[in-house]
């Protein structure tokens, strides 16, 4: 089985890069430097355990790279690659301890989670993907606080769950899956329970890459095929970031973190507050401009 789920990932980053590059070539779009060095910088520091959605979105947002309503899809076609590869890495390394339903049961459920709302993310006005991503921007501050202050679950030895943990944590894969198109990473809340129910967190590692990668690689194909990201920088995203996975797995492999994971936190509380202004602003737009005010119809983006 762990077999197949490397054949899969490997299909997978192949896929997901010829759907980018043909999407580039039509658009003539080609990788923007600055999203190089981003996708470089956040994958580096994503393999090493910080993450990656959220630099990444306070950069976007900072630099003005790319419209609000397009961040999500960006990220998760950009990181895709690179989740890829760090789980081709930690499977091969840590794979053969970590129960395998739990493992195929997190890639299933928020494959099909991502797959649902990814029609979603294109239904919602653009306030509400703000206020989304603004909420998953202190959802990260919380997690990189609660790190470094020693209060997040240090969790067990254990290499599997019992039957009923393994069936909520499945269950909460597929709301994660749901979560990724609103710019919500999968990572952090996945770390946080499955520590809490006393994985070890070592082998959570593989269960958040897997899932990423293989869910990525259906949202992103969905997201390209739509032409609804921004196709430049997520090449450039993609492109930087394999090779910073593989300096920071057989490389670096660990290096000092608390000192970065605060200024990223400052640096991702000030980019959400700026975002949920943005969706605040929004929303007072929408409801000015709505049918019982206007006598028009609300502007729908739809897939």
């Amino acid at each position: 089985m762990l077999n197949a789920i490397l054949v899969l990932l490997a299909l997978g980053l192949l896929v997901n890069g010829f759907i980018l590059l043909r999407g580039a070539v039509r658009q003539h779009a080609w990788p923007r430097a600055e999203a190089v060095v981003l996708g470089a910088v956040t994958a580096f520091f994503d393999t090493l355990g910080i993450g990656s959605f959220a630099p990444s979105m306070a950069w976007f947002k900072f630099r003005r790279l790319v419209p609000d309503r397009l961040i999500p899809q960006t990220l998760i076609a950009g990181h895709v690659p690179a989740s890829i590869v760090q789980a081709l890495i930690f499977i091969a390394l840590l794979g053969g301890k970590v129960d395998l339903v739990l493992l195929v049961g997190n890639i299933v459920a928020i494959t099909i989670g991502g797959l649902i709302g990814a029609r979603q993310v294109y239904r919602v006005n653009a306030w509400i993907v703000q206020g989304t991503v603004g909420i998953a921007l202190i959802s990260a501050a919380i997690f990189y606080s609660l790190a470094n202050l020693g209060l997040m679950p240090i969790g067990g030895t254990a290499a599997s769950l019992p039957p009923g943990l393994t069936v909520i944590a499945i269950a909460a894969s597929f709301v994660f899956g749901i979560l990724l198109n609103f710019g919500v990473g999968n990572f952090a809340p996945t770390l946080a329970l499955l520590s809490l129910m006393g994985l070890n967190p070592r082998y959570c590692f593989p269960i958040m890459a897997s899932s990423a990668g293989i869910s990525g690689v259906v949202i992103a194909s969905r997201h390209v095929l739509a032409a609804k990201i921004d196709l430049r920088i997520a090449l450039g995203i993609a492109l930087g970031g394999i090779p910073a996975v593989l300096v920071a797995a057989f490389l670096v492999k660990s290096m000092p973190m608390e000192t970065l994971r605060w200024l990223v936190t400052a640096v991702v509380v000030y980019t959400a507050v700026v975002m949920l202004r943005s969706a605040a602003t929004g929303r007072r737009g929408a409801v000015s401009d709505s049918p019982s005010q206007t006598g028009d119809q609300p502007a729908v983006d739809a897939a």
